[in-house]
Parts: C-alpha cells; sequence; structure tokens
C-alpha cells in the first residue's frame, strides 16, 4: 500500500512529531515506543488517532508504559497535530446533525456496557462503580473498593440527604449509588438507564430496597409528573452531546422540589468539542463527548444555580490504573470467553491506559458540580 520511501518518509516525520513529547522510537525509556511493522508510520499520518489506536490493536508497536506514553502525548498536544480529513469530516457530521438523538444513544448501550457483566465484575471490582472513584485529601493509600466506597459517601453527603427524601437517577450504572443511597440513606430512587444489563444486574442488586429501575433513555424523565428532593448524575454527561445539554440540565430543574438539590459527577475538557477521539468513537464510546467547563455553564445558564464545583481529575488517573491491574489479572479466565481474544485483550488496555495518561496530563478532569433552583439560602461544600 505504501512505499520504501513513503514509509521512511513518514517515519521521520513522526519521529520528529514524538521528539516533542519527549519520546523516542525504539528508546530506551519505559514511554518510547517499539515498532514491530513499518506501516505503522504512514498509518498514523494518514489516520491520525483512529490509525495510532488500530495498528496498537493490530500488533504494530508496543510501549512497556502506555499511560505515560499517552501523558506525554496529551501535554505535547500531538493530537492537534495529526488532523486528518476524516477527523475534520467527523466535526462537520457533529455540527450538522444531532449523534447523540435518541435513536443513536443506545448505540453505547448495546457496544460497550452491554458488552459483558463478567467483564466489568472482574474489572470494577465489589463496588461495581464504573465512574471515577474518590481517594480522598488526607493522602491516605486508599485501595480501589475503599475509594469507590468514599465516592459513593462523597455524593451522599454533598446531597445533605434525609431520611424519606426522594431522589432521581439519570444514568444508573450498576445500581450501587441507587443501593447506598437506598440502604444507608432511607432515601426512595427512581434511576433512568438504557443498558438492559445494567439494569438487570442493578434490580437484583437492589431487590427488596425502594428502588425503581426504568429502562428508559434519561429524557424519558421529562414526561415523569414527579418532583423530587434530589437528582443526580454520574457518569452520564459524556454520552448526552453538546446539543442535548440544555435538554438535560431543563430536565433537572423541572425535577426538582422546592429547595432539591442536584449533583452532576462527569469527566471534563478544557476546550469545547463537538466529537470526541476517533478511535474511542468508533470503539469504545460511541457518540461519546466530552463537556468543557463553557458548555456546561451555558446549557445550565438560567436554569440552576451553581452552588459548587469540585475537580479531583487526578483521581481518574489511579482509578483507570486500577481497572487496569483487576483486568490484567483476570485475564487468564476472561479469555476462555471467544469474544475476548488477543486483539480485545490489547484494545481494552489501550483504552485504560490512553484515557490514564489523559488525566495525567491535566487533559481531562473530573467535575462534580452541585446545583440548585436558587431557592436554597446557603450551601456549604462537603470534601
Amino acid at each position: 500500500m505504501w512505499s520504501r520511501t513513503t514509509l521512511m518518509a513518514a517515519k521521520d516525520k513522526l519521529a520528529e512529531l514524538l521528539r516533542a513529547a519527549d519520546i523516542e522510537i525504539d528508546g530506551g525509556d519505559p514511554w518510547d515506543i517499539h515498532v514491530h511493522d513499518e506501516r505503522f508510520y504512514a498509518r498514523v499520518l494518514a489516520h491520525g488517532t483512529l490509525g495510532a489506536g488500530e495498528s496498537y490493536t493490530d500488533g504494530w508497536w508496543d510501549v512497556a508504559r502506555l499511560d505515560e506514553f499517552f501523558a506525554r502525548v496529551h501535554r505535547a498536544r500531538l493530537d492537534k497535530r495529526l488532523v486528518t480529513a476524516s477527523t475534520l469530516a467527523q466535526v462537520v457530521l457533529a455540527r450538522i446533525g444531532n449523534l447523540q438523538a435518541r435513536a443513536l444513544s443506545r448505540r453505547v448501550a448495546r457496544r460497550h456496557y452491554d458488552l459483558s457483566n463478567d467483564l466489568y465484575v472482574a474489572m470494577l471490582g465489589p463496588t461495581m462503580q464504573y465512574t471515577c472513584a474518590y481517594y480522598g485529601a488526607d493522602g491516605i493509600d486508599r485501595p480501589l473498593d475503599e475509594a469507590q466506597r468514599l465516592k459513593l459517601d462523597l455524593i451522599a453527603r454533598k446531597l445533605h440527604l434525609q431520611p424519606g427524601m426522594t431522589v432521581l437517577e439519570l444514568g444508573g450504572g450498576f445500581g450501587e449509588l441507587a443501593h447506598h443511597l437506598a440502604r444507608h440513606h432511607h432515601c426512595r430512587v427512581v434511576s433512568y438507564n438504557i443498558s438492559r444489563e445494567q439494569v438487570e444486574f442493578a434490580r437484583a442488586r437492589c431487590d427488596g430496597l425502594p428502588v425503581e429501575f426504568r429502562l428508559q433513555d434519561y429524557r424519558e424523565a421529562a414526561s415523569d409528573p414527579a418532583a423530587y428532593d434530589r437528582v443526580v448524575s454520574i457518569g452520564l454527561m459524556e454520552h448526552v452531546g453538546p446539543k442535548n445539554y440544555r435538554q438535560f440540565f431543563e430536565i433537572a430543574s423541572a425535577r426538582l422540589a422546592p429547595g432539591g438539590l442536584a449533583l452532576v459527577h462527569t469527566i471534563g475538557g478544557n476546550v469545547s468539542q463537538a466529537t470526541t477521539d476517533r478511535w474511542i468513537d468508533k470503539y469504545i464510546f460511541p457518540g461519546g463527548v466530552i463537556p468543557s467547563e463553557r458548555q456546561i455553564a451555558t446549557a445550565k445558564e438560567g436554569l440552576l444555580v451553581l452552588e459548587d464545583w469540585h475537580n479531583f481529575g487526578p483521581d481518574y488517573d489511579r482509578t483507570l490504573l486500577a481497572w487496569d491491574a483487576n483486568f490484567r489479572a483476570a485475564w487468564p479466565a476472561l479469555r476462555t470467553d471467544p469474544r475476548f481474544d488477543e486483539r480485545f485483550y490489547r484494545m481494552w488496555r489501550y483504552y485504560l491506559n490512553s484515557t490514564a495518561g489523559g488525566f495525567r496530563a491535566r487533559f481531562l478532569h473530573l467535575w462534580q458540580l452541585v446545583l440548585s433552583r436558587g431557592d436554597v439560602p446557603r450551601y456549604e461544600p462537603v470534601r
């Protein structure tokens, strides 16, 4: 497909780009890449981050520390220097259409969240929390499960819950937050989620508790006539999409009872985007987009009052590496499933470690926002 001359010219150009991030080809540092197929160079220059990810999955290159490799790539903003025609076409499509419309939103459930509960049980651990853990500000080196329970407690404390309160959850995951709020804080929870596998798991987890799981898109909550004391959304905002951010906050505002509080837990980015990385979009989270501060602030303007904005993005770096360790430990058992071959192993580790690198470079953040309708006399931030 590519001539020898083209490949060598591509190698020289890519080597120059990587040096800007202090990365060498076949170097001795753990973040240096080792190339097994010389077609890699031209493939990356032709297809950008999509070509990089696909060629890694194909086994064309390796790096000892994927996480640190990507931290350096993000700090040097090499993604901006690998923009291709197909990347621009993706942006145009996002601007003229709604890639997170209701008819398209179920793609991520089918292709990611419904992938395999066995995989997620092995990777996430007993808390089944597929969002950032909270390791706290006290410097204690907590294990993942303890940090996830601390995150659940942090959310509950920020919501200032009282027994008997009603909670609307938009995007319910595997049901652990609903379980925590119902069992430990004696709240009644209604949870919306489009992942069939997650809802079945969550219903079994919360059996006997005052929790209702609705296998519905979060937008269905717009027609719910009930008012809730609290509205909480953990890890949904990344799937809402820029053209739907306003509607998301309209729903949250409309469902809040007088004096109510809403909490939104989301990955955040430094720059407003209409799309996400092409490899992530194709293989991991179809239709996902990371919101920026400006996009969130604009979308909630005139609807909700910002009471608190908490950033603990570095904790997601630790969370992702803990998930990666769990995944590697479980791989001998997981690989007996015909869906999980060597290509999947490489793809999944690429996803976890590239994302960890993004948080380490402060390219990505983890935000928790507490909001009200402006009828709360005073809100005291909680950490």
